[in-house]
């Protein structure tokens, strides 16, 4: 069977993905629920994927949360209060880690998701770049131009396909911090 590698939006959302990212130790990364929520498998059988192919997440591809970094998440996040009472520490998956687990799982559905999961954090690794070259060079057009046109398709990828793109448009903002405030309006309607 051939599959499609392309953002699986009839499995997972962008959203979906983006809202689940967070940052421990200075690294984006998915914990083991919120992987096993988007693949539609339980959690344990993420872990038990882990703990069965050991040799396939060196370190940095998944670690363990501390205790205070557990109370952190919980404190911060709402969808982890069953966290709070539970006695095991939850994994965190890197953006390599999730690749493994893709090779692991077995259903089909979370193999789909997790490669969209993946294409989720190149697209906001691509994009994060792609502002950081902005702030360098706020007076190159051409760049501007340039980082439009990219988060205009990477944008475009993301959302539903059954919609056609009917206008679209990007604001900058800078300010003297060096810091970038992006806004793009997506506007479409149905085919």
């Amino acid at each position: 069977m051939k599959r499609k590698f392309y953002f699986a939006m009839d499995i997972v959302k962008f959203n979906e993905v983006q809202e689940k990212i967070i940052s421990i130790r200075n690294q984006s990364v998915l914990l083991d629920s919120d992987v096993a929520v988007l693949c539609g498998v339980e959690t344990k059988r993420v872990n038990e994927a882990v703990k069965n192919n050991p040799e396939k997440f060196p370190e940095g591809f998944i670690f363990e949360l501390q205790n205070a970094e557990k109370q952190h998440v919980v404190e911060i996040f709402d969808r982890f209060s069953k966290l709070k009472h539970s006695t095991s520490l939850p994994a965190a998956f890197t953006e390599q880690g999730l690749y493994m687990l893709a090779t692991i799982l077995k259903s089909e559905k979370a193999t789909d998701t997790t490669i969209a999961i993946v294409q989720a954090f190149a697209q906001l690794r691509e994009l994060s770049r792609m502002a950081a070259d902005m702030v360098k060079t706020p007076e190159d057009t051409k760049k501007q131009m340039s980082f439009m046109q990219k988060t205009n398709e990477l944008l475009s990828g993301v959302i539903t396909n059954d919609l056609k793109t009917t206008a679209t448009e990007t604001t900058f903002e800078f300010n003297l911090m060096s810091a970038v405030k992006i806004k793009h309006t997506i506007k479409r309607e149905v085919k």
